[in-house]
């Protein structure tokens, strides 16, 4: 028994320490891109100066969203596919602990009110101690994003994530991109990535 808890806080340790991308005032990853992000999209590339995140990803367009289960903050079990209905779905995995996840949360939680109606913008918290999740959520009076728990890792674990990670997927339940790093959900580069919701 103690192995497995001692595997758990080191896993633990670990997610926390390399999984959360934290948003430095420098463009440490740009840099290191070099000369081969010459070739990529404006949106694929953090502009010097600007906010903006270090990846959208479009290497997964197509594909479904991972069955991985999580919870609602009551405890009921539910999937990706089950939130879909038949709607464009917008997954932001996060966790308090991870800076640049609670820096975009307030700006996340704006994109659900205008998009309401439109696209379903839901927040999977990544915290192992769900208490702290509610805990963030009560005390930021966030009101219109849809919050859920995932203890386990389990989504953040299917897409190999750093946090924070949006997904967007369309009516049909296929991923369109991801973005991994914060972004102002609300600013003029998010609107044109959340307009290819359909």
């Amino acid at each position: 028994m103690v192995s497995r808890v001692a595997i758990v806080c080191l896993l633990g340790a670990a997610l926390a320490v390399s999984a959360c991308d934290k948003g430095s005032g420098g463009d440490g990853q740009a840099a290191a891109a070099g000369n081969a992000t010459a070739g990529a999209s404006a949106d694929e590339v953090p502009a010097t100066g600007a906010t903006r995140p270090d990846k959208v990803d479009r290497s997964h367009k197509g594909e479904a969203a991972p069955n991985a289960g999580f919870t609602t903050l009551a405890g009921a079990p539910t999937t990706l596919a089950a939130l879909g209905g038949g709607k464009p779905l917008l997954v932001n995995l996060w966790a308090t602990w991870c800076a640049p996840c609670v820096k975009e949360m307030p700006t996340l939680d704006a994109a659900a009110g205008a998009l309401a109606g439109k696209v379903r913008v839901v927040a999977v918290s990544q915290d192992m101690e769900p208490a702290k999740a509610k805990d963030f959520l009560k005390a930021r009076g966030f009101t219109r994003l849809e919050p859920f728990l995932d203890e386990k890792l389990a989504l953040s674990t299917a897409y190999g994530a750093n946090l924070p990670t949006t997904i967007l997927y369309d009516a049909a339940g296929k991923e369109v991109w991801r973005v991994t790093g914060d972004l102002d959900w609300t600013g003029a580069q998010a609107k044109g990535l959340l307009a290819e919701a359909g």
